[in-house]
Order: C-alpha cells, then sequence, then structure tokens
C-alpha cells in the first residue's frame, strides 16, 4: 500500500506517548506512587526500549520527576501530571455507559455471544476502558453480562451477553446512512487519480450492506457476501476505538470470536479506500481513513482530548530538554573553540619564527630563486669580467 504521509505521521505522534502511558500506569501502581528506577529499568524490555531508564524519563521533565534518595535514582509523576490523571479518572466516570455499550456490541458482534478476557485484555486500552472494567462495569450490570470459566484457568475465563439490545445492533455505517437518508454503504477516503482502486470500490460497494451484528454462519466462507460482512465487521471495531485504529496482530487473535479469515491483512490490503495499513515499527496497524483529516482525527472522544493534554505535556518536556541540551553543546563548543585558538597562535607564531630564522641562515641567497633577481646577478657577473 501507498504511503500516505499524514496518516504515518498520526502513527509515529501516538508511538512516545503509548510508550510514556506505559511507565505512568506502572508508577501508579507501585506503592506510594514511587518506582526505584532500577525496578523500571527491568521493566523496559516489556516496553520495547533500549538504553538506560533515567536517560529516557530525563527527556521528559514535565512528565516524570527523578530524584535520589539513599544511593538510588527514584521516579514519580510531576504535580502537572497528578492533575492531568485526576482529570482522565473524572472522564472515565463519566464515560462509565459508553464502556457499557462498547461491550455489549463487541459480544454481540461475536459468533457466540462471549469474548475471551485475556484476549479483550489486549485491546482495552485501545477502546478506552479502563484497567479496572471489569471490576467497575459487570457487578453494576448483572441483566447484561456475566463472567464465565468452566476450565476454571485464569486464561479461559471469557464475559458472557446475557440480553440482546436491538438498539445497538446498529452499526457506525448504518448510523450515518440514516443520517442521511440513503442505503447504507462504504465511503472512500482516496484521491480522484486513483482510477483503478476507485472501480474496484465501486465493484465492491454494490454489494448489499451487511450488518456485522448478523451471525456469518449462513454465509459461505470466501464469497463475496461474507467479504462484505467482514470488512463491515472491522470497520465497526475500528469506529469503535479511541484513534480509529487497530493492531492486525492483536485483532487475528480473535479470528474464531469473529470468525475473520488466516490471512485478514491481505483482505484489508484489497480495500485501500476504506483501510490504511502501515507497517510503522515493524507492527501491522489498520486505520480507518474516514476517521482522519490529513493526520487530526475527525471526532474525538472526550478521552481522546485528555490523552491529547498527556501528549502536548510529553512535547513540551521534550522541546525543554532539546533545548537544554542545545545549550550545554553549544557551551562545550564554546569551550573546545576557546583552547583550540591559543594553541592555533602557538603553531602559527612557531611557524614565522621558523621562516625568519631561515631567512637570516640564507643570508639573502634565498632571493635568488627569483628569475628577475638571477637574471640581474648574472649580467652584473658577467659585466665585471
Amino acid at each position: 500500500m501507498k504511503k500516505d504521509p499524514d496518516l504515518e505521521a498520526a502513527l509515529s505522534r501516538n508511538r512516545r506517548w503509548i510508550v510514556n502511558n506505559q511507565i505512568k500506569n506502572i508508577i501508579l501502581r507501585c506503592p506510594n506512587q514511587v518506582v526505584p528506577l532500577e525496578h523500571l529499568q527491568k521493566k523496559f524490555k516489556t516496553l520495547d526500549l533500549q538504553g538506560k531508564a533515567l536517560n529516557w524519563l530525563k527527556k521528559y521533565p514535565c512528565f516524570f520527576e527523578i530524584y535520589l534518595e539513599n544511593d538510588e535514582y527514584h521516579c514519580r509523576l510531576t504535580k502537572r501530571m497528578i492533575h492531568l490523571v485526576e482529570e482522565e479518572e473524572l472522564v472515565k466516570d463519566m464515560q462509565e455507559p459508553v464502556f457499557v455499550q462498547k461491550l455489549a456490541k463487541l459480544l454481540m458482534m461475536s459468533v457466540n455471544q462471549r469474548l475471551n478476557v485475556t484476549k479483550l485484555n489486549e485491546l482495552k486500552h485501545s477502546f478506552g476502558f479502563p484497567d479496572d472494567y471489569i471490576i467497575r462495569i459487570l457487578p453494576k450490570h448483572p441483566e447484561m453480562f456475566r463472567l464465565v470459566n468452566n476450565g476454571w484457568r485464569k486464561s479461559s475465563m471469557e464475559i458472557e451477553l446475557l440480553a440482546w439490545n436491538p438498539d445497538l445492533a446498529v452499526s457506525a455505517v448504518e448510523a450515518s446512512a440514516q443520517k442521511q437518508g440513503i442505503e447504507p454503504c462504504f465511503s472512500c477516503s482516496l484521491p480522484s487519480t486513483w482510477i483503478k482502486s476507485w472501480q474496484r470500490f465501486e465493484e465492491f460497494n454494490a454489494i448489499p450492506y451487511i450488518s456485522p451484528f448478523l451471525n456469518p454462519r449462513g454465509l459461505e466462507e470466501g464469497s463475496k457476501e461474507m467479504e462484505k460482512r467482514i470488512v463491515g465487521l472491522v470497520h465497526e471495531l475500528l469506529s469503535l476505538t479511541l484513534w480509529k485504529k487497530l493492531s492486525i496482530v492483536k485483532l487475528s487473535h480473535f479470528k474464531r470470536e469473529f470468525a475473520l479469515p488466516e490471512k485478514l491483512n491481505v483482505l484489508l490490503l484489497k480495500h485501500p479506500g476504506i483501510f490504511y495499513v502501515s507497517n510503522k515499527y515493524q507492527i501491522y496497524t489498520v486505520l480507518l481513513r474516514e476517521a482522519y483529516n490529513g493526520s487530526e482525527l475527525v471526532d474525538k472522544n472526550p478521552l481522546v482530548i485528555v490523552k491529547n493534554k498527556f501528549g502536548d505535556l510529553m512535547q513540551e518536556g521534550l522541546h525543554e530538554y532539546n533545548q537544554r541540551r542545545r545549550v550545554v553543546n553549544l557551551e562545550k563548543k564554546r569551550k573546545c573553540m576557546n583552547l583550540i585558538k591559543p594553541e592555533r597562535r602557538k603553531v602559527a607564531s612557531s611557524e614565522t619564527s621558523n621562516q625568519d630564522d631561515n631567512g637570516d641562515t640564507l643570508g639573502g641567497l634565498g632571493r635568488l630563486f627569483d628569475p628577475e633577481e638571477r637574471k640581474r646577478f648574472y649580467k652584473v657577473l658577467f659585466d665585471e669580467r
């Protein structure tokens, strides 16, 4: 797939934020919300980071506060970060009804109205769910959800939907079509110059839309109708996420639950007008094209707005760090130049004195190397004879 600079920029902007958000969560889970740097260093491999934790944390002084205690470095969140964490918690409390609807929709799209908790935990942050979403949501809605564990292992724990809500069985595509008073169909976000891609999109769009909430058992595997249903399902899953993007690898873990094909990435690449597939950071990610205007999200969830504040604070700290480094480097350069100048003066004066010494030793004979001087010398010599 041809690279889209704006969407690639959106992915790279999120990368640093994701890492720092994970570090933030590690700190919040520690006693007194303080973590020894030695402990954080051990966690760096799980964050796909290399190098020293101290060097990384110093880049974000508005995020993390580092101090020395008993000859050991410790890290905690800054006061500004703590205020943002509190604001994020308030937004999560307000968003609880939205979490309930999202969880119900995910279960309604699954084949058996069940989802494995371990697998769902891999995508919980993508959907905006809090870490304690099971404890926070399930006990309050026993009429809708229940926790099932037939294997008596933690990895076999599942969330089951108890009540089907027809009001929630409306996809983002269908909701948009209802507002416009048209038949449900996908929108294409490609330039008009992509003629062949547009032709393929129009052919695909001519097939009647199949709701992702429809049970796929009646559809033939490999058929156009099944492909239409899978595209609609991935579209709806992306619509439920905060940044309208998902890791294809993590999404593929739900092949059985959502009846996804073995080569999901190949299917997604066939629809460049609807999805954008990137391999940035060697992680295959699918984005919903229509959700972005350039590199910015069109509709921002309240949680995204708060998380963007984290990003702004992170960039502020990084800018401050880079400015300090620049000043230090300029100072080092100035000191080096001051050390080099006296050395150059010594070398220059030494060369001058050597030239003077050579001139005195020759006793003026050095002028004989000049052609004009040589002519005058021989003229005088022969005239005297």
